[in-house]
């Protein structure tokens, strides 16, 4: 099933004002070390295969990236977001949902606009902030028009259990999905995409799109994936089949 040229606008300026339900985020602050130029990370998501009551790769990623949940809907942080619409038009059409997180652009205007240079690009194509470097002046935020960003409005506790591999992040800085890079440099997948194919749809595929033999570079060949607003020349790396 797919949904028509409305309703993909739709979505993508329900994600623009930023209303969009919860989802997921990580850490911050990895540098280049292990990335190469080698490589192009990208996903692709099937949001035929996602239930809209699953939360399996919110959660995963919560737990994977120590990601906090603060009660005020308005200071939550999401590094991913579960999207929920309707077809438009369609008598009782099914609720359908799509995750959604950084896209980690080809051309990411958060880091055109970052005063002090913490938003940067790997040579693997993946975005990041470098913690140490933000100031929390949020002009990422406003720029990013998928609205992937979050910022640490508040104090964060440790709590136990949290995973040492992904450090607390500071208030005051921003946040966002890093595609759990402190995984992908160990040669694994995004806590999401795991968590997905084991309890979830399976609908997430991580992988090189430089390897003409993965999976992901073979869908994204096939012309069936889709871009969210591919017309602002951005060239997200994150794709979808069924939109």
């Amino acid at each position: 099933m797919s949904v028509d040229r409305r309703d993909f606008l739709k979505i993508g300026a329900v994600m623009a004002a930023g209303t969009i339900a919860p989802a997921i985020s990580g850490a911050a602050g990895q540098d280049e070390e292990g990335a190469s130029s080698k490589n192009l990370w990208g996903m692709v998501i099937d949001i035929n295969k996602c239930d809209p009551e699953c939360t399996a790769c919110y959660d995963a990623c919560r737990k994977e990236n120590n990601v906090p949940h603060f009660p005020e809907p308005e200071l939550d942080i999401h590094w991913i977001r579960k999207i929920k619409f309707k077809q438009r038009g369609v008598p009782n059409a099914e609720e359908r949902s799509m995750p959604a997180m950084c896209f980690h652009c080809e051309h990411p205007p958060c880091a055109h606009v970052c005063p002090v240079a913490a938003t940067f690009k790997r040579a693997d194509g993946i975005v990041l902030i470098d913690k140490h470097r933000c100031i929390g002046c949020r002009y990422c935020m406003v720029a990013c028009p998928y609205k992937a960003r979050s910022f640490v409005s508040k104090h964060v506790e440790h709590q136990p259990g949290e995973n040492p591999e992904s450090p607390i992040r500071m208030h005051g800085v921003v946040e966002k999905c890093d595609l759990c890079v402190h995984r992908i440099d160990q040669g694994k997948q995004p806590a999401c995409v795991e968590a997905c194919k084991k309890t979830g749809g399976g609908g997430m595929v991580f992988g090189d799109l430089n390897d003409p033999k993965s999976e992901v570079s073979g869908i994204v060949r096939s012309s069936r994936a889709t871009q969210i607003r591919a017309d602002l020349g951005l060239n997200p790396r994150v794709f979808y089949l069924g939109v």
